[in-house]
């Protein structure tokens, strides 16, 4: 209550200069101006209440130079605060339902001796457990199934098809992305696997079968199509979008349930865009998050050189310093974010 009536006083101050002439409001600003840098020098951190924390994350919406007088927290702090702010929305709005009753002891050890015993998987268990009279869903059979050991084989082939096969076999996959209002975007992307390099990447709200398919037909459409094109076990991939794949003379291959590593190469592109962009602002809208993807695409296929390539994805030619005169300076790339650095001549 005493930080809600410190900022409505603060409100009403602020209110006073509306009635301050120019000069008088260019002599305020800098008095407090000095107060904050002295203060910032001290190297006290200030305790910040929520209500602080609510009005810089609703200030920069309203204010385009909001950052230039933000002393008291770094704005990455306020972008930090605003995912916060998503979380705790969505936790809130999503509560728990009543869920599914739970079986008993009998029927849970039932469900472990029946796959113990004949290993057996899901479906068969389900299958002879109604035969004996318990109607028990294939979602809480799964759930009580002893884990099985995994098949180091099959991962030791899925891994060898992928080393000898990444020259022509591409990747898709979906991940979200939060709005400044809680929005939830979908973020489609294509990448080849042997050079890292994206293929296409767009945004919707609303993501269908149908529009993932013209999302294909954009992403092959000046291209060789891959042999391969993997993607995970998503609802969205339905029968439809692996039909219209083989369309494009394309071998769709799914990956195994909760198995990311299958599909490595996309899932390290999600985290290099999280870590490299999307951790740095707030998107405010489709169109907004649009171009910072494509800004961001641009660098990373043309500027950014990947580790185990040692170039980037659509080649950079080695620059020789021209002269002794010469002096690296770096290209800002995606609003100042990430460098492309090059020589030049010094004036």
């Amino acid at each position: 209550m005493g930080a809600l009536l410190n900022l409505t006083r603060a409100l009403l101050r602020c209110t006073l200069a509306f009635f301050r002439s120019r000069n008088q409001q260019a002599v305020v600003e800098l008095a407090l101006r000095q107060q904050l840098a002295t203060y910032s020098a001290m190297g006290s951190k200030p305790r910040l209440t929520s209500l602080d924390r609510a009005f810089w994350v609703a200030l920069f919406r309203f204010w385009p130079r909001w950052k230039e007088v933000l002393i008291v927290v770094k704005p990455d702090t306020v972008v930090r605060w605003h995912r916060k702010g998503f979380r705790l929305y969505w936790r809130s709005i999503s509560k728990r339902g009543p869920g599914r009753p739970p079986i008993s002891k009998e029927v849970q050890a039932l469900i472990r001796r029946l796959a113990s015993e004949n290993d057996w998987r899901a479906r068969k268990v389900q299958a002879e457990l109604e035969k004996l009279g318990f109607p028990v869903s294939l979602a809480t059979v799964s759930r009580y199934l002893p884990r099985r050991e995994p098949d180091l084989g099959q991962r030791q082939r899925w891994a060898t098809f992928l080393r000898n096969h990444k020259d022509v076999s591409a990747g898709m996959d979906f991940f979200v992305v939060p709005t400044l209002c809680f929005r939830v975007l979908y973020v489609w992307f294509a990448i080849d696997h042997g050079r890292r390099r994206i293929l296409h990447v767009n945004v919707t709200a609303h993501p269908t079968a149908p529009w993932v398919i013209q999302q294909l037909r954009e992403a092959f459409s000046d291209e060789t199509p891959p042999s391969y094109l993997i993607h995970d076990s998503d609802s969205i991939f339905s029968e439809e979008v692996t039909e219209a794949i083989g369309h494009f003379r394309v071998q769709p291959k799914r990956t195994a349930y909760r198995s990311p590593w299958q599909n490595g190469t996309a899932e390290r592109w999600i985290g290099s865009v999280r870590r490299e962009l999307l951790d740095h602002v707030i998107v405010f809208d489709e169109s907004h998050l649009r171009r910072l993807l494509g800004d961001y695409v641009d660098y990373y296929n043309a500027d950014r050189v990947h580790t185990e390539l040692r170039d980037s994805p659509v080649g950079r030619g080695i620059e020789r310093r021209p002269s002794a005169n010469a002096a690296v300076i770096g290209l800002p790339r995606v609003g100042g974010l990430h460098h492309r650095y090059t020589w030049r001549e010094a004036a």
